[in-house]
């Protein structure tokens, strides 16, 4: 998986991205990442990319043609990247947007907004996708990047260590996670369920596909909408 990125501030992006899981699939080859700074590809001598918008109002705009060089530039190297803005009136991301990235997508261009957006001329020309993480907002769109990439990533074969993990994680099966324990020197086995200690996988399984339901819809009602569990 290529992910070519257009950010104002690169180093940023790969600094958040060189650690944990995704710093290793980058570094062993299993993910590809270029950051692609607008400024280069500005015709400004003060290397400018943004502007007043047409008609008023408060804020500046990133300027069309900057953005336009920068993706004629990777699309030179890389024609059929999918191009996606990262923007608060897109569509919210969802686990199985991700899967499908992952599965179907060799390359995706993830367009980092700033200001107060992007030239909507851009945007109806060259983006195949807009997308949003949530009904907020923040100063730009290289941590909403960060979060895409990562989530992206995680299905792609060779990136996680043990391959199954990621089928356990939330949303994955349209439910929340189950509850999880682990050794603790001060509290010993108190509180952990006594099912997870007996050894019946089998039991087991069954215990944490019920708690996965059970939080679900205390939790997340809004996931059980639509399937037989939300009807019952």
């Amino acid at each position: 998986m290529n992910f070519n990125v257009i950010t104002l501030f690169p180093e940023a992006l790969m600094d958040m991205l060189s650690f944990g899981v995704i710093g290793r699939a980058i570094k062993d080859k299993h993910i590809k990442l270029r950051c692609f700074n607008p400024r280069d590809w500005s015709d400004n001598k003060h290397r400018r990319v943004d502007d007043r918008p047409f008609g008023g109002g408060a804020g500046m705009l990133m300027m069309y043609d900057p953005l336009y060089r920068t993706l004629m530039a990777i699309k030179q190297q890389d024609a059929d990247t999918r191009v996606i803005y990262l923007s608060p009136q897109g569509q919210p991301l969802k686990q199985a947007d991700c899967n499908q990235m992952a599965a179907t997508m060799g390359s995706i261009t993830l367009l980092c907004g700033r200001y107060e957006g992007v030239d909507q001329r851009f945007i109806d020309a060259h983006v195949d996708l807009e997308l949003s993480l949530g009904d907020y907002v923040i100063s730009g769109g290289e941590l909403a990047a960060a979060v895409l990439i990562d989530a992206v990533s995680r299905q792609i074969p060779g990136v996680l260590g043990d391959e199954s993990s990621a089928q356990d994680d939330s949303f994955m099966s349209g439910k929340l996670g189950y509850p999880q324990y682990t050794r603790s020197e001060l509290l010993g086995q108190s509180g952990v369920p006594e099912v997870l200690l007996s050894g019946d996988h089998q039991k087991i399984a069954a215990w944490r596909a019920a708690q996965a339901l059970a939080k679900t819809k205390q939790q997340r009602p809004d996931l059980m909408a639509g399937t037989s569990e939300g009807e019952s």
